[in-house]
């Protein structure tokens, strides 16, 4: 029972491994022509840093035996203990700094998520006050920070990057969906398209994993989604209630 755990939480773990390429779409406006250059440079990263990881797993698997990294909770730090060379220590700061680009990513994108989405008055206002030199969204940083903190100390990382990984899945699920409703729509202006089987492809994946995830992670994540719904409502009252009378 123990092992089906160990595979569930391998799978949605090394989901987590791409967690960070998505995030990359906040900062598309701040390139040339965002439409034609964006889509090869997510593409090109998503194959670089696929290939990197087969790499990985190929030396990783040849160097030392197999039973040995599945029950290690540093197969990586098997391979380099057996290649020697690297000191423990030194291999847990590399560690270390990896884990905190992650995180580092993932707070650029909620804090410019949440400072967009209060420009377009989906979340307070407040959330996208700016610095005036810097024009920076301070607020929004320091609202997402003090999320993020609140979240750490409620958990392991193991249990955080799998709830990372289930709000992901629910987001990528809607996109997927999205994608597919909006096919049906005429196409007015020129913009990347797939074949309609790419979305269907990443749809039927996220069901999948959905599948892999406990129900301790499903608990922190409804409540989590229950908390953005709530937002959403309170969104559609306050924007019903703006709209002016009919005739």
């Amino acid at each position: 029972m123990n092992s089906d755990r160990v595979r569930k939480s391998g799978a949605v773990l090394a989901f987590y491994s791409f967690v960070g390429f998505e995030t990359s779409v906040n900062l598309a406006e701040e390139v040339a022509e965002p439409r034609r250059s964006y889509p090869r440079a997510l593409f090109g990263a998503l194959l670089t840093a696929g290939g990197v990881y087969l790499l990985i797993g190929f030396v990783a698997g040849a160097a030392v035996p197999t039973d040995r990294l599945a029950n290690s909770s540093g197969p990586l730090l098997e391979v380099v203990r057996l290649a020697g060379g690297v000191p423990d220590e030194l291999f847990a700061v590399v560690a270390l700094v990896a884990v905190a680009n992650g995180a580092l990513l993932t707070g650029i994108m909620s804090s410019r998520l949440a400072y967009g989405m209060a420009r377009e008055e989906l979340l307070p206002r407040a959330l996208g006050r700016i610095l005036p030199g810097r024009r920076t969204p301070w607020v929004a940083i320091a609202v997402t920070a003090a999320a993020s903190l609140s979240l750490a100390l409620t958990g392991e990382v193991a249990s955080l990057a799998e709830t990372l990984v289930l709000l992901l899945l629910v987001v990528f699920a809607a996109v997927n969906a999205s994608a597919l409703i909006l096919r049906r729509e005429p196409d007015v202006d020129e913009h990347f398209r797939v074949p309609r089987v790419v979305p269907w492809l990443g749809l039927a994946s996220c069901l999948f994993l959905f599948t892999r995830i406990d129900g301790v992670v499903w608990l922190r994540g409804c409540v989590l989604i229950g908390i953005g719904l709530l937002f959403a409502a309170v969104n559609a009252v306050r924007a019903h209630r703006s709209q002016p009378d009919g005739p």
